[in-house]
């Protein structure tokens, strides 16, 4: 549930990262957190990411801090066995339930239910399971499974912000980069492609299954 009046001056923005990965935030939503940094809101965040060797959480430490520079950010990172999350799936309910006790975010970025890749859908089913009542918006991470689906919402973002996304993603990832997939044609097509899809130079986009509009002062459904 996102108030309306979420995004007025003084009000503090609480967001949830999640990733099954690390990587996996930075690819589907780095465009978004840079947009969330440089905007004037004061915003909060924290990373939870389930899976990564040592040298894999430097990275996601790295880029958790790179994609949110000036962000008020605390980071919790797990060894759970990559590729391997739907076998530890009470071990996932555990981790956000115990995420759950502690924080309340007014938004929520994760992997999308429909993701080809079995970890990342694993965790995105099981996010509604803990947060019930969150704004959940799911992203897209351009692979071979071909599951790029239709969104339902949008992040415009500008050919600077797309460059700096571009540009950290190398830095920040360089265990990545033998990957077929991980280049520039890649990452600007799927921006270029959303971008057009809201009138927009460039955009990331997210599925959202539900979201409540609470108008200030209304009486929101309450008897």
């Amino acid at each position: 549930m996102l108030p309306m009046a979420l995004t007025s001056p003084g009000r503090t923005l609480s967001v949830l990262a999640l990733g099954s990965h690390p990587d996996d935030i930075e690819l589907g939503a780095g465009g978004t957190l840079l947009s969330l940094a440089e905007s004037q809101l004061e915003v909060q965040a924290h990373y939870v990411v389930l899976t990564g060797s040592a040298d894999r959480q430097v990275e996601a430490r790295k880029a958790a801090s790179a994609f949110l520079p000036g962000v008020e950010l605390s980071i919790t990172l797990y060894d759970l066995p990559d590729g391997r999350l739907p076998a530890a799936w009470g071990q996932v309910k555990d981790i956000l339930e115990e995420t759950a006790e502690s924080r309340s975010p007014d938004l929520i970025l994760g992997p999308s239910p429909a993701d080809g890749h079995q970890d990342h859908r694993t965790l995105a089913e099981i996010v509604p399971t803990v947060f019930r009542d969150h704004l959940y918006l799911a992203y897209e991470i351009p692979k071979w499974d071909g599951d790029l689906a239709r969104p339902s919402m949008y992040v415009p973002l500008s050919a600077a912000t797309l460059r700096r996304k571009i540009e950290l993603l190398h830095d920040c990832f360089p265990s990545q980069r033998s990957r077929p997939w991980w280049d520039d044609e890649v990452f600007s097509a799927v921006a270029r492609l959303r971008g057009v899809e809201c009138r927009a130079p460039y955009a990331e986009a997210f599925t959202c299954t539900k979201s409540v509009i609470s108008l200030p002062g209304a009486a929101n459904g309450k008897a």
